[in-house]
């Protein structure tokens, strides 16, 4: 019962979910009000995520990200990652309670009955995704540099099913898997390929709804909770940080980056 529930629920979380909430929540912010160009907004969100964020957790793990910060980078990421993890953490609880208690398959259940109506919509036909399609096509070989905001935001909702899965009792190898290596080795590598229809499309059908039905949730919360209280100026939550730092799972992936193979998984035409 473990696995079935911690499977479920990372899918609807970081693996899919959550990353695909939180990277529109983060180019509508950079491009309406930051003023950056569309291109540059898809570089610092998605491709933040799935090119230096990613390639750094899985070989050197979360705390490697902030630790490569210049000091100006730590104190964005301290902040944004204080008033990100609350909201993101309360998402997550909502998640798992309603894959606990069966509700979610039962909704997947209902949605399949409602297929024949209303088939699955598209999740990639913004303008968001359509200029991922060019700043893909532009890429050189060198990863953009971290953006840091970027960088607190992710690693928040990352910590922040790393706590609740510990906290409802899975091992540290399960959690671990749940919710770093799937995420930065498995899933992310084919939202860099092709954008998020790519990556989410490609698993399962109760993945596939869990991811369309939860994104907004964390992209809303993100949004109204988290970027309100940054851009007002609240300070960082040193208890927080200070429980970041010294997290046990950064042992525990380092440990797991020791059996990692040599390679990355790449996608090719």
């Amino acid at each position: 019962g473990s696995e079935y529930r911690s499977d479920i629920f990372g899918e609807r979380g970081i693996l899919l979910g959550a990353v695909h909430g939180l990277v529109e929540a983060l180019y509508r912010r950079f491009v309406m009000q930051e003023g950056m160009a569309a291109e540059q907004a898809f570089t610092d969100s998605v491709e933040n995520v799935t090119g230096p964020l990613s390639r750094t957790i899985s070989h050197d793990g979360i705390l490697a990200v902030y630790e490569q910060l210049d000091d100006e980078g730590q104190k964005v990421f301290e902040r944004i990652y204080s008033h990100a993890y609350g909201p993101a953490f309360e998402i997550l609880l909502e998640i798992y309670e309603e894959v606990s208690s069966g509700n979610e398959i039962r909704s997947v259940y209902l949605a399949g009955n409602r297929f024949d109506r209303f088939p699955m919509g598209k999740i990639d036909g913004t303008s968001m995704w359509q200029v991922g399609e060019q700043v893909r096509a532009a890429r050189s070989e060198a990863m953009p540099q971290i953006n840091p905001f970027t960088a607190g935001l992710y690693c928040a909702v990352m910590m922040a099913q790393i706590d609740l899965l510990i906290e409802k009792g899975h091992c540290l190898s399960e959690v671990a898997n749940e919710s770093v290596i799937e995420a930065v080795d498995s899933l992310n590598p084919y939202m860099h390929f092709k954008g998020v229809a790519y990556m989410v499309d490609n698993c399962s059908t109760t993945a596939r709804l869990g991811s369309r039905k939860w994104a907004p949730r964390f992209d809303y919360n993100i949004q109204q909770q988290a970027f309100v209280d940054y851009d007002a100026g609240k300070p960082a939550d040193d208890t927080l940080i200070s429980a970041f730092k010294n997290h046990k799972v950064h042992e525990a992936l380092a440990v797991c980056a020791t059996m990692r193979p040599s390679v990355d998984i790449a996608f090719t035409e």
